[in-house]
């Protein structure tokens, strides 16, 4: 057999070892062990009933054949009406593209935007997927450390410091992943212009936007109109599957956008899309609303439960469903520990070199994207935990 040979990006791509969390999860419960599921950032609610009518009288009664390459207008239309109703921003849906999931939306921009020998400006930690996808395009993430000071997102004076002649823009989420932390407004106005002054770009990650907890959500757009913004159903509207995203850019950004959509995926699913539309309905809105209030109510009982057994989060998250716990009390490398909690306790959770670099060794991401007995079962689990034990009783605790 003749071996293949790989283009030199996929040294530097690596896969998610979340995902050999999962698996070796899913091969315990085969074997008829139970797992408490703290490792994917997947909500446990299906769409609103609503949406999934729509989808169905969509393949019920048609054709279903390719959309636009962007997307159909009326969801366009009814996306731009969401920014206006949430966010006071009236965004012609000339600037929004629907895409095949926030990744394609991301992917497009940075396929639009930077080749070979540029840079793109990341928070280290950040969800992986953004430091692979600027590899693909063969320009090259170029992380900020970040941690627990600066709620692990990075500042102006921070991203001034890291800008070179080859940096084309800046990558942020917010509320981000894993830490579940908002870049605070006035930062985000800072970096904007800093970036815009240098002839950059601000790309934000605002697929997390609808799961803040504190205060009212805020888009990047209403600090800087010029911002590309990546967005979607998968969180808030609990529609993962459906592979369904979306971007706000200017509009020349849009038609080069458009040319990519069409030779990469050609448009994105028009099931899905129909049954989008519903997902603005009041109806649907309002059981969004009580499960946002669900998530938060999961997120105050994990940060004070994980605390008490002394991981350290110092940082309440504003947003998202994510905790990122230090676990260095307990262990040298997390994701060793992360398979002590899965072999010994059957809780599943996501090591911090998923993440990034920095730190890594010593961070854990936990999903509160399960119930709360289910989560209260895992903190019950983690405490008989022979390293966790003692760590409680070294410091006298005996909760």
């Amino acid at each position: 057999m003749i071996p293949v040979r790989f283009a030199q990006r996929m040294q530097e791509i690596e896969p998610f070892s979340v995902m050999e969390v999962l698996e070796r999860a899913r091969q315990l419960e085969k074997a008829g062990r139970r797992i408490v599921h703290m490792e994917i950032g997947q909500p446990d609610f299906a769409a609103p009933q609503i949406v999934i009518d729509a989808a169905i009288k969509a393949m019920r009664e048609r054709t279903l054949g390719y959309t636009p390459a962007l997307g159909l207008m009326e969801l366009r239309e009814a996306i731009a009406g969401y920014y206006l109703q949430h966010h006071g921003l009236n965004i012609p849906p000339s600037r929004i593209a629907v895409t095949t999931g926030s990744s394609a939306a991301l992917l497009l921009a940075l396929c639009a935007l930077v080749g070979p020998g540029d840079e793109v400006l990341m928070p280290d930690p950040c969800y992986p997927c953004s430091r692979h996808l600027v590899r693909l395009t063969e320009a090259r993430p170029i992380a900020i450390p970040t941690d627990e000071t600066t709620a692990y997102q990075p500042t102006a004076d921070m991203v001034v410091a890291a800008w070179r002649p080859s940096t084309r823009g800046i990558l942020l989420a917010s509320p981000s992943n894993p830490a579940g932390t908002i870049v605070e407004p006035g930062e985000l106005q800072a970096i904007c212009e800093l970036s815009g002054h240098r002839g950059g770009f601000t790309i934000v990650d605002e697929i997390y936007s609808g799961l803040l907890y504190e205060g009212k959500a805020a888009s990047a757009l209403c600090r800087n109109p010029d911002a590309i913004v990546v967005s979607g159903f998968s969180k808030y509207f609990c529609m993962t599957g459906w592979r369904l995203g979306w971007l706000v850019a200017p509009e020349a950004l849009i038609r080069e956008v458009e040319k990519l959509a069409q030779n990469l995926y050609v448009s994105p699913p028009a099931a899905a899309q129909y049954a989008a539309l519903a997902a603005f309905h009041p109806e649907s809105l309002a059981v969004l609303e009580t499960r946002r209030l669900e998530f938060r109510e999961r997120r105050n009982f994990l940060f004070d439960a994980l605390r008490s057994l002394g991981f350290g989060i110092p940082v309440l998250p504003q947003g998202a469903f994510y905790l990122y716990a230090d676990c260095a009390r307990f262990a040298a490398q997390s994701n060793a520990l992360a398979g002590q909690m899965l072999e010994q306790a059957g809780v599943a959770v996501a090591p911090g070199k998923d993440f990034g670099e920095h730190q890594a060794h010593r961070y854990l991401r936990f999903a509160y994207t399960r119930s709360r007995g289910e989560l209260e079962e895992g903190v019950e689990r983690l405490a008989r935990m022979p390293v966790v034990r003692s760590a409680l009783d070294r410091s006298g605790n005996t909760s």
